[in-house]
């Protein structure tokens, strides 16, 4: 029986792009689809490899990837390594920006998203002078790799 709820989800994919006023094609769900599934932010380049057996080219993937960036179906985030990644933006969250965590040995990347960080500002000082966050990076060691 798992079959319906697999379809199900593909039906909830396919909305989804419908409501961010896209037209629903396949490289779009592979990338929502594949995304949903690892959980874990992706490159391009880990998108183009993980696709392949779909034949989809890199520079279809890579339009498609900023097209659902811009329709706000995915976040774009920068883990310090000048690399772009692609995540699913949580569609009913109230902050749906959540820490991420990179090994600085194995490079794994890990979204902290049962995790909240709130800065206050240090005893003696008036204010923070942080406004806004948009995106929060905690680097270290893994517990593979401590």
């Amino acid at each position: 029986m798992p079959r319906p709820k697999a379809r199900a989800s593909l039906d909830l994919l396919r909305d989804a792009i419908r409501e961010a006023g896209l037209r629903v094609t396949g490289p779009r769900i592979a990338v929502l689809e594949h995304l949903h599934g690892t959980g874990t932010p992706s490159s391009h380049g880990e998108l183009v490899e993980a696709l392949a057996h779909h034949g989809f080219d890199a520079a279809t993937l890579y339009r498609n990837l900023i097209d659902l960036t811009r329709a706000g179906l995915l976040n774009r985030i920068n883990l310090g390594d000048n690399v772009w990644r692609f995540e699913l933006r949580a569609r009913e969250a109230t902050h749906p920006e959540h820490p991420h965590f990179v090994c600085t040995q194995c490079g794994e990347v890990t979204c902290l998203s049962t995790v909240r960080v709130k800065l206050t500002p240090a005893p003696g000082s008036n204010k923070s002078v942080v406004g806004n966050i948009s995106e929060i990076l905690i680097k270290g060691q893994c517990a593979r790799c401590a």
